[in-house]
């Protein structure tokens, strides 16, 4: 709530606030510049906010460095495609699994046992994921090998893999086809059924108006609109 940044002679955001349920698609739209970028970077930990309150899941938590907002519970993609390009699609979704690894450096490095069991479990939720977002034939592809479909899915798996309370989407059907854009929609109504929050910036009002359950409309770096599509 409150959410106030400026650069330098730029008001990016001000006084912009949101609440966000779980199990719900929340669409945040508004022409370019309005920004809900910045809104994003400010809550993931990727841009300092100059004044705001920040609650998941009722506790308060300070968005003060990425790894720390994906330990609290938010998980994002980006506008433009950021995997491991020269990894393996599974590889992809385990790196973004360790958020949430137990043992220690020192276990790692002589490969306990509880190590060793841990890495087993981190590559079976990992194929789970492939499984959940239509990827699980193409575990052992490299992630550049991928149709710009799929590596729009096997980001969301990779988040999904930090077991995320909300799930940030920036643009997500940026330069999909229609084909790519209904199993897009598909994927996350499923993440919805999971109880999960998702934030979406989308200019396909189309798909916004279809799949989310509310709509905030930033123009200028304040809200001007908020409530059902």
């Amino acid at each position: 709530a409150g959410v106030f940044k400026r650069f330098g002679g730029l008001q990016a955001l001000s006084d912009v606030a949101l609440t966000i349920e779980s199990g719900e698609v929340h669409g945040l739209i508004g022409p370019n510049g309005a920004g809900k970028t910045t809104f994003f970077n400010v809550i993931t930990g990727l841009v300092p906010s100059d004044q705001g309150r920040f609650e998941l899941a009722g506790r308060t938590y300070k968005p003060t460095a990425v790894h720390k907002v994906a330990q609290a519970g938010i998980a994002r993609t980006f506008q433009n495609i950021r995997l491991f390009a020269d990894m393996s699609v599974l590889d992809n979704v385990r790196v973004g699994r360790h958020v949430r690894t137990r043992v220690g450096w020192w276990q790692a490095i002589f490969r306990t046992q509880a190590f060793r069991a841990e890495e087993h479990q981190i590559t079976r939720d990992a194929r789970e994921l492939l499984d959940f977002v239509g990827l699980a034939g193409k575990a052992q592809q490299t992630a550049r090998t991928l149709s710009y479909g799929d590596q729009r899915r096997l980001e969301i798996a990779r988040a999904l893999a930090t077991e995320p309370k909300l799930l940030a989407l920036d643009e997500p059907a940026a330069g999909m086809n229609a084909t790519e854009k209904l199993q897009l929609r598909e994927l996350i109504e499923r993440i919805r059924a999971q109880g999960r929050a998702v934030l979406l910036i989308e200019h396909d009002v189309k798909l916004v108006m279809g799949l989310c359950d509310r709509v905030t409309v930033l123009d200028q770096g304040k809200r001007i609109a908020h409530g059902l599509p």
